[in-house]
């Protein structure tokens, strides 16, 4: 496959979600993503996260976010182990890290110092809360931005404690985010022959996320709270409903979706009813509206109800994950296939979500800690004096 990255290559000093993950989206459209990983403290924090191993310093976890990825072991705390990444930024186009916002300075990861390197190199910064504010020394991980930018509160049942989402999904918008400011910058490079730093962080992202109730609140000071049975905000029905058997999840977000639901339910009268006419209306009457159509989908199974709506209108089960992984559409459309991996022959994963051309990215496991450091650091000019020099000095590990 011709892949559109093919030819860029991006030096990563990542661990865990954010940072991983944006880069992944990166290795599988094409891009050499090298990860660089202190050899001598076991590398990623993520190698080492249970509870499902594969080998040593590997894991199914790691490999969750570093397939199509290679990597070299290099100590950067040491004036050698700088000198041996510098090489290879010389022939790179990219570096990316998810450190706490006040590190990429002191480890020389930002643009002020490695611009005199390679002027074309483009430096970007991914952390908890960004690098030019009084929080710039903070950690953070994604489980805190949900508390403090509000999901929590907007997320579970009314009356129940606050929740997080079920994924780590600051960490997954955050890395996406990056890719997309990293790529752009890169083509502003292409253009004007100059880098640049490019900074996202985990706080900045999930704000981000509040979108439309967070403009509700801007300007109209209305307060979001949670609904109901993961009910929508302003659209009904649009919630969860039991069925004689498990659950459904509706979405009437129209007019129109509304007259076919009531049309296949054999209740047309409900759309004559003042109180459930219009979506306004429907809003505002939203718990009379529950319990008459809770007395019609517990008459049938989730499944049978699917069969008479999923043509006409959006609906959906309601799966945990053996019941989301194992579903038939699942392999039918090639989001599991298998990554051979030397400790797990039959490894699988998910495929990358975008396709190019009608067909999806390729996918191979991440390269064992440490793996590449000779063949990259001798492509990047560095003969067998040198290697020895940096391997006496603890820069690297033969």
């Amino acid at each position: 496959m011709n892949l559109p990255l093919n030819g860029v290559r991006i030096l990563t000093l990542e661990q865990f979600g954010a940072g991983p993950y944006g880069s992944m989206l990166l290795a599988d459209l094409g891009a050499d993503v090298i990860k660089i990983e202190n050899p001598f403290t076991g590398g990623d924090a993520s190698r080492a996260m249970g509870p499902h191993y594969l080998g040593e310093h590997d894991s199914h976890y790691f490999q969750t976010f570093s397939l199509n990825k290679r990597s070299v072991g290099i100590n950067l705390k040491s004036p050698e182990g700088q000198e041996a990444f510098q090489a290879l930024v010389r022939t790179s186009d990219a570096v990316l890290n998810n450190f706490r916002g006040d590190q990429a300075e002191k480890l020389g990861l930002d643009y002020a110092t490695l611009g005199g390197v390679n002027e074309r190199i483009v430096c970007a910064h991914i952390s908890a809360y960004g690098r030019d504010n009084d929080r710039k020394s903070w950690p953070g991980y994604d489980y805190l931005m949900q508390a403090e930018a509000g999901w929590m509160q907007l997320t579970g049942e009314p009356g129940a404690p606050p929740a997080r989402c079920g994924l780590s999904i600051v960490d997954f918008m955050t890395g996406t985010t990056a890719a997309l400011a990293l790529v752009s910058a890169l083509l502003g490079a292409s253009r004007s022959g100059r880098g640049q730093d490019v900074d996202v962080s985990l706080f900045d992202v999930a704000l981000h996320q509040l979108s439309y109730p967070g403009n509700w609140y801007l300007n109209e000071g209305t307060r979001t709270e949670r609904l109901p049975r993961s009910a929508h905000p302003s659209a009904v029905p649009v919630q969860l409903y039991a069925t004689s058997d498990a659950w459904i999840f509706l979405m009437c977000m129209t007019q129109k979706f509304w007259q076919l639901l009531i049309n296949e339910l054999g209740r047309p009268e409900l759309g004559e009813d003042p109180r459930f006419a219009d979506p306004r209306s429907r809003r505002e009457n939203m718990d009379a509206l529950t319990p008459i159509l809770d007395a019609e989908f517990v008459r049938d199974t989730t499944e049978n109800w699917l069969k008479r709506l999923c043509h006409l209108l959006p609906a959906a089960p309601v799966y945990d994950i053996s019941g989301a992984l194992d579903n038939p559409y699942v392999h039918q459309i090639g989001m599991v296939r298998e990554v051979p991996h030397p400790h797990k022959a039959d490894f699988r994963a998910l495929a990358n979500p975008i396709k190019l051309s009608g067909a999806r990215l390729p996918s191979k496991v991440c390269s064992p800690l440490a793996a590449d450091t000779d063949a990259l650091l001798r492509e990047a000019g560095l003969d067998d004096e040198a290697m020895a020099r940096l391997a006496t000095a603890g820069a690297i590990l033969r």
